[in-house]
């Protein structure tokens, strides 16, 4: 029901104070009961960022005890940020402790969350159906709805793949981060394509190589 350990491969393009081209790589690993996700993105010199959670495969899916995010930006001091998520209190990065919501997840843990519900749930992919899911962000803790659009087919450097489009629905949010994801059935359901962004101007587009 979880994919083996793998490390997918991205191509960048985007938008941070003018166009950015780089790479990115989204690594999962497991150890018996224990997992961590790595997603790494660079764009050269300009910045990187390094986002990470690790903690425990539960029949109930993954279950985060902590989240790291790293950011570099040219001519800017590094900024590191921790969530720890442990028992029923979620510590956020500035150590103020909210409650944690039953199958919370963090920014790097749900992607793969997504493939394990996709994968024993395939019906959760047709078209109109929603996902929620709370997510542990740095700042807060809140509930996320993802709907399922259309397939769509990507013609990546690895050949044409069949993708569904899943969004989240986050109108009225504005300078937040949010991640589009496009998940292949043919490659057990992982983010073949992953779509970033912080507003209209500034964004980052992820496709598998």
């Amino acid at each position: 029901e979880w994919p083996p350990s793998t490390r997918l491969s991205y191509t960048l393009t985007g938008d941070f104070r003018g166009p950015v081209v780089g790479t990115a790589t989204v690594e999962w690993l497991r150890a018996g009961s224990r997992y961590q996700v790595h997603m790494d993105v660079s764009a050269g010199l300009l910045f990187s960022r390094r986002v990470s959670s690790e903690g425990e495969v539960t029949p109930e899916g993954l279950q985060p005890r902590r989240y790291d995010e790293e950011t570099k930006v040219v001519l800017r001091d590094a900024r590191r940020l921790t969530v720890w998520l442990d028992g029923d209190r979620v510590r956020l990065a500035n150590g103020t402790e909210v409650p944690r919501p039953a199958g919370v997840q963090d920014s790097a843990s749900q992607f793969v969350q997504m493939t394990w519900l996709f994968t024993t749930r395939p019906e959760l992919l047709e078209r109109g159906r929603t996902v929620e899911m709370p997510l542990a962000l740095p700042r807060r803790v809140e509930p996320w709805v993802y709907e399922v659009l259309e397939t769509e087919t990507l013609h990546t450097p690895a050949g044409p793949m069949q993708a569904v489009h899943v969004k989240p629905r986050r109108e009225g949010k504005a300078n937040e981060l949010t991640a589009e994801m496009w998940v292949a059935p043919s490659l057990q359901y992982l983010p073949v394509r992953l779509l970033i962004r912080q507003d209209a101007q500034t964004f980052i587009d992820l496709l598998i190589e």
